[in-house]
C-alpha cells in the first residue's frame, strides 16, 4: 500500500517542490494551500501517514493547524516546516505534538530525511484521563533525555556519560536512517570569561548552563546544516546577547 503524505503550505512553488520530491521517492501526495483546506483534506487522519505543515500561513497559522490536526487525530505525525525557527516555537510545537522540524528552504534530501524520521516513529496513542499512571520501578533503566528533532536528526544525551571533562559535553545524534553518532561540544575559555565580565558571575565549566547551551549549539548546527558535524566535534567560542541574559538568571548548579 502506498504511503500517503499531506502537504499544507500557502506557497505554490514550495508545495510543487515537495510534491515532486516525495512522489519521486514513492509516496502518494495530497496538498492544500492553507490551514482550513488542509484540515478538510486531513479529515479524521486515517488516510494519511504524515502531514507537513508550514508555520507561516495567512489566516490559520501552522501551530493552530497543528493543534486542530492533533485534536482530530491525536496520533498524527506532523512535521513543521519553517524558516523562522525559535526556541519558543519549538517548545510550543512540542507541547502540541509536533514530530519534527524542517528548515525552509529545504533540499530534497533534508525533506526526505525528516519524513523518514517522522514515519519511523510510532503513532502516539490518545491519552485517557482515566488511565492509571504507571510509576517506574527501581529496576527500570533511566531513559536518555531526548530533544525535539531537527531536519530528521534527534539529539540524545545520557545523564551519566554526557560530561567527559568539565569543558566537554557528549551527545548522541540519531540520523534519519537510525545511525547513532557521538558528538562532543567543547566550551572555550572566551564565553566563560565573557559571561563573568557581563554578569559578574563565574559560571564554571561544569555548570549545567553550559550543558544547556552546548545542546542549543548542536541543535542550531543540525538546523542550519542538516547534517552531523563532519569532525563529530563543535566548539562554543562566543555567545549571543540573549544567551548572556539567560546566564545572568541561571541557577548555580553543576551538571552532576
Amino acid at each position: 500500500m502506498t504511503t500517503r503524505i499531506l502537504i499544507i503550505d500557502d506557497e505554490e512553488h514550495i508545495r510543487q517542490m515537495m510534491r515532486l520530491t516525495l512522489e519521486a521517492a514513492g509516496y502518494e501526495v495530497g496538498d492544500a494551500a492553507d490551514g482550513p483546506g488542509g484540515l478538510q483534506l486531513f479529515g479524521d487522519g486515517s488516510k494519511w501517514a504524515a502531514v507537513i505543515v508550514d508555520q507561516r500561513m495567512p489566516g490559520i497559522d501552522g501551530l493552530e493547524t497543528l493543534r486542530r490536526i492533533k485534536k482530530q487525530d491525536p496520533g498524527a505525525r506532523v512535521v513543521m516546516a519553517t524558516a523562522y525557527a525559535s526556541i519558543e516555537l519549538a517548545v510550543d510545537a512540542m507541547k502540541l505534538g509536533a514530530t519534527d522540524f524542517v528548515r525552509k528552504p529545504m533540499t530534497p534530501e533534508v525533506l526526505r530525511n525528516a519524513l523518514t524520521a517522522a514515519l519511523a516513529k510510532p503513532k502516539a496513542k490518545p491519552h485517557r484521563d482515566s488511565a492509571p499512571i504507571e510509576k517506574p520501578t527501581p529496576s527500570q533503566e533511566k531513559p536518555s533525555i531526548q530533544t525535539i528533532t531537527m531536519n530528521g536528526f534527534t539529539i540524545l544525551d545520557d545523564e551519566e556519560t554526557r560530561t567527559l571533562e568539565p569543558r566537554q559535553r557528549r551527545f548522541i545524534v540519531v540520523s534519519p536512517n537510525g545511525q547513532h553518532h557521538e558528538v562532543v561540544v567543547e566550551i572555550d575559555d572566551e564565553p566563560i570569561d565573557f559571561v563573568e565580565r557581563m554578569t559578574g558571575r563565574r559560571l564554571h565549566p561544569d555548570n549545567s548552563f553550559w550543558t544547556s547551551h552546548a545542546r542549543r549549539v548542536l541543535s542550531d548546527f543540525l538546523w542550519n546544516e542538516g547534517r552531523v558535524p563532519p569532525t563529530r566535534r563543535l566548539v562554543v567560542e562566543d555567545l549571543e546577547p540573549d544567551t548572556v541574559l539567560i546566564a545572568a538568571r541561571w541557577k548555580s548548579r553543576t551538571t552532576g
